[in-house]
């Protein structure tokens, strides 16, 4: 009961605070990219600091964290390993579904970061033009991120890896890091219910440009499956008890 009570606290000024933080640097943000970049940096490390005490749940990020230009091939479970992993790199934007862009506060943050919004069944169209916008000079270079599965997965739950992650490491030319995580078992991706523990956002080795599409999806979902698993049975949970 006092866990669900200090869990529901963290969750509302967790909001709050989003509006005030958005709001207060609007002005930046509206003429400086790198005002958005930090808006959306000093949110997130406010929320790491407030679970921290709040609901007991440290955040930790492990690897070498990428500084270039390359892919990045996530796991997605929840809101957290979304704020964990953009925090951690110095240029990050995602590819996401154009329906964010609607979102009040991180919608507009979003357009500001020149995150690749896609509609369903046309996200070679956006991936074309965003490669495009990069070689021309529109759009800064970075770290992109894509969730391999598409959409945010429960722990222990399989889910497979879309071809879409294949289509953009070939389109690309880049290296990619694949990241594993186990925050789903402390930050779940529905309720409001949040569990005490550390929750990890894991940098494993970079994959070299050059390999099959076919290739590259299966050795992607293996190392970020294996990783994922591990992390999750330190924190506590067996994905492999889950049906």
């Amino acid at each position: 009961m006092i866990q669900t009570i200090r869990s529901y606290l963290f969750i509302a000024q967790m909001y709050v605070m989003m509006l005030v933080i958005g709001l207060a640097f609007f002005p930046y943000a509206l003429f400086a990219k790198e005002g958005a970049r930090l808006c959306c940096k000093t949110f997130s490390r406010w929320v790491f600091w407030t679970a921290s005490w709040m609901i007991g749940l440290r955040c930790e990020v492990r690897g070498d964290v990428p500084q270039g230009e390359v892919l990045i091939a996530a796991k997605h479970q929840s809101f957290l390993d979304i704020m964990m992993i953009f925090t951690a790199l110095p240029k990050a934007k995602f590819i996401m579904k154009r329906d964010i862009l609607w979102t009040p506060i991180i919608g507009f943050y979003a357009k500001r970061l020149e995150c690749v919004a896609v509609d369903r069944g046309k996200r070679g169209a956006a991936i074309a033009k965003m490669v495009a916008d990069v070689e021309a000079g529109r759009a800064d270079p970075g770290q992109l991120i894509i969730y391999s599965q598409g959409t945010r997965v429960a722990p222990g739950v399989k889910a497979p890896y879309k071809v879409g992650t294949g289509v953009l490491y070939e389109q690309l030319g880049q290296p990619c890091v694949p990241v594993a995580t186990n925050v789903g078992i402390f930050w779940p991706r529905k309720g409001m219910w949040r569990k005490p523990g550390l929750a990890v956002v894991e940098f494993l080795p970079l994959i070299e440009t050059g390999m099959d599409k076919d290739a590259f999806l299966a050795h992607l979902e293996e190392v970020v499956e294996t990783r994922s698993d591990a992390l999750m049975r330190e924190g506590g949970f067996d994905p492999d008890g889950v049906h």
